[in-house]
Formats: structure tokens, sequence, C-alpha cells
């Protein structure tokens, strides 16, 4: 069964029926201690098609859905799903000097879909997500982008970590936001290929990519408020890029 308000299906039979129809599964959250032949055919058929289940407590589905969901909740997205792997080269190809925004565990689907409104306004080239503990791509968000998630490139992640070192690898300078930095962020270079993160709404960003990031860099607060809203922050961050990018085409 769905519920189109909320964008996702429940339910063992649907659940299949969609991935093989090539639905875009964005999160899957499945009971602890399933059992059954068609669980295990469901099982089977993430695992072909690389989808990575969350195992929760069957309070978290209950949350989702009072009905009848089986174990199984599947929030589903239109929105399709590459890796940075495919991306970058595809970007270096073109000719073009690959402009990236990571984000960092955000679960709020509002701060998601403005962000990547502002994102698409700045010409960024591709966001990059993890599997897990991102917030999914339903209704709200879309609405809140203004269609903008439709116009620019979702790549999802099983380690941001790494993907952050194929980036430096491959010649991109990753820049941390974060308030820890003593590096302002108009001292960074965007002119450069670069990539952005930004972190969880709460916790920032993890310690794991905060350490593979080539710098870290901070707005100034002047206020007693110590930190701005994630989209507020990435915004004027992804502005100071387009900024500099004009000044170095006068």
């Amino acid at each position: 069964m769905t519920d189109k308000k909320d964008d996702f299906i429940f339910g063992l039979r649907p659940v299949i029926e969609a991935i093989e129809a090539g639905k875009t599964i964005d999160k899957i959250f499945m009971q602890n201690a399933l059992q059954g032949e068609i669980y295990h055919e469901l099982k089977q058929l993430l695992a072909k098609h690389k989808i990575r289940p969350n195992y929760v407590p069957v309070e978290k589905l209950n949350r989702f859905t009072r009905k009848n969901h089986q174990g199984v909740v599947a929030f589903i997205s239109d929105v399709p799903f590459e890796t940075i792997q495919d991306v970058l080269p595809q970007l270096f190809e073109e000719g073009k000097t690959p402009f990236l925004l990571i984000l960092d565990r955000l679960t709020d689907v509002r701060n998601f879909g403005a962000i990547c409104r502002t994102a698409e306004c700045v010409g960024i080239d591709a966001i990059i997500l993890p599997e897990k503990g991102a917030a999914p791509i339903n209704s709200d968000a879309i609405k809140t982008s203004a269609g903008a998630i439709y116009n620019i490139r979702i790549c999802k992640e099983k380690n941001l970590a790494h993907a952050v070192d194929f980036l430096q690898q491959s010649g991109v300078m990753v820049y941390a936001a974060t308030e820890k930095a003593e590096k302002l962020v108009y001292e960074a270079d965007f002119s450069v290929p670069c990539a952005v993160v930004m972190g969880n709404e709460e916790t920032g960003i993890s310690k794991e990519v905060l350490h593979h990031s080539d710098e870290k860099i901070k707005l100034p607060i002047g206020g007693k408020t110590q930190s701005l809203n994630v989209s507020v922050a990435c915004g004027a961050i992804l502005y100071e890029a387009v900024r500099q990018k004009l000044v170095s085409e006068i």
C-alpha cells in the first residue's frame, strides 16, 4: 500500500512490486527479526539492487503508519540517484570546474529542500549525500526546493569520508563549514574545483568527514546567537563562491 502524502510504501509485497517496477527507493526501514518466505524474497531483492535496509524496532514503523505495514516501510523518490564516481569524470570531460556540495546527515526535509533550491541557483554541479542518516527526498523536500531537486544531480554514497578521499584524489578541494574553524569563508579559494561540506543540524559535520577535509572554514558571527540555520549558512557560503567567480571574470 502507498501513502501519497508522505511518499512511502508499506507492506512486504507492495515494496517488492515497487522495486521490481523500477521505483527509486530513498530509504527502507525493516522490523528487527522478521521471518517468513516473502521477507526473505524481499531481502534477496534488496541485495540484488544494492539497497541497504535500516533495521528498526516496530515502534519506529508505527510512527510512520498505524496501518498493517507487515514490518516494512519504504520511502520512494522519483529523483534518480547517481554516484560521484560516475558524475565527477563527466564534469571534467565537459570542461567544467566542478562545484560540489556535500550534506553530512542533514535530517530536516525543509532544510534539505531549501539548500537544493539555493544550490541549483548558484550552479552547484551535484549534491552528495550519505545513504544512511539523510532526510528523505519526499514531496515536502521537493516543494521546499521549488522543484530545483529535479534540476540538480543527487549522488548517494555509502561512506562520505571515502567520497571525500575520491574527490581529493581527483583534484577537488574539500572545504568543511564548521564553527570550530579559524579561517573565514572569505579566505577560501572557490575558483578551483571544490566541494563544500555542511553538517547535521544538531551535531555538525561528523569527525571522520571533518578529519578527511582539506580545510575548515566558517562565517563570522557578530551577535549573541552563536550559530545560523544550516540552510542560511549554506546560502551565505555558496554566494561567497559566486562572488569570487564573478570577480575573477571581470
